[in-house]
């Protein structure tokens, strides 16, 4: 573990929550734990816990976002916080404000933590670099960077079904290079020891360094699928290629994308995944992503849980927030 990473605290505590980068297996592994014991909270009457109020969460979102807003929104809101969405993209820094200058301004909000998106990569790091003492930054995605609670909501869908990571073999399919979802799923898979993990796309859109991310990477879907416990989906992301050469969608479907015919091909019990939104007809038909096999609207719920799990862990870690036997502290009958 490298304590200069900014996420971490002097004692190797979480103190924000950035990307995956030195992350080990048991803080992560807590992560799902806590994450397990607060995802009964969605089944009761009340559905809020105590563990944040008095706190402020604002989210600050630079890039437009309605999913991941609103599932830290509401995840903020069962944990108790006052929760503020201050729209950045037609802010001050679209009018030419520098970012710093912006910082200082919402630090004046006092706020205990920002959630974080923006579109250029590292920019969830440079403002925990930047912010003002007390405030925890924890990010909701950067660019093509990362977007660590989406790779771990994906992780804590694959353990509810699958257990133990180490005889899994998961596919990831389609649009590799450009996804900070896919680098933050490969990363957290091989912190988990997943058992084997192939990219399949256009190679146009697999990064060179797939290797090193812990993956093999197979030209062919029919090939990539054979024996595949899960199948993540992923959609082509056209605003972040800058010119790159990929198929038309008709093209991408009858190559790379996940049709019942193709997912037969897969073990019988393989999951479906997709971090969504899904492009019906282009990484997957229709059937699949309606079929019993799909886990994609689990993964929504997932976010929920996970989400409130890191943000208790980060607001909560010097006041001794912890979920002790997998229970989130006031999660009850």
């Amino acid at each position: 573990m490298t304590l200069a990473h900014p996420q971490f605290d002097s004692d190797g505590a979480l103190r924000h929550f950035l990307d995956l980068d030195g992350v080990s297996r048991e803080t992560l592994t807590t992560i799902l734990d806590t994450a397990e014991g607060f995802a009964p909270i969605g089944e009761r009457k009340v559905r809020t816990v105590p563990l944040l109020r008095g706190r402020t969460v604002a989210n600050l979102f630079f890039e437009n976002s309605t999913r991941t807003r609103t599932a830290f929104e509401l995840a903020a809101k069962r944990l108790s916080a006052d929760v503020l969405n201050i729209d950045l993209v037609s802010s001050s820094t679209a009018k030419g404000e520098s970012l710093l200058d912006t910082l200082r301004v919402l630090e004046s909000l006092q706020c205990d933590m920002f959630i974080v998106r923006h579109s250029q990569s590292g920019a969830a790091r440079f403002i925990a670099q930047h912010i003002a003492p007390g405030i925890a930054v924890v990010n909701g995605g950067d660019g093509q960077h990362a977007h660590p609670t989406q790779g771990l909501l994906d992780m804590f869908t694959i353990r509810r079904h699958k257990g133990d990571f180490s005889q899994l073999t998961v596919v990831l399919i389609g649009d590799i290079r450009h996804s900070r979802v896919a680098r933050s799923d490969l990363a957290a898979l091989k912190i988990l020891g997943a058992g084997e993990v192939r990219v399949v796309g256009p190679r146009t859109l697999v990064p060179a360094d797939a290797e090193a991310l812990g993956a093999r990477f197979v030209p062919r879907l029919d090939d990539a699928l054979q024996g595949a416990d899960v199948i993540m989906g992923l959609r082509l992301q056209r605003e972040r290629m800058n010119g790159a050469k990929v198929p038309s969608s008709a093209e991408f479907f009858r190559h790379f994308g996940l049709s019942a015919e193709r997912l037969s091909l897969a073990k019988p019990d393989a999951i479906v995944m997709h971090p969504g939104p899904t492009n019906r007809g282009v990484e997957i038909a229709g059937d699949v992503a309606d079929g019993k096999q799909s886990v994609i609207l689990e993964q929504v719920t997932a976010g929920l849980a996970v989400r409130m799990a890191v943000m208790s862990m980060v607001l909560g870690s010097h006041t001794s927030n912890r979920v002790e036997s997998h229970q989130a502290p006031g999660v009850g009958p």
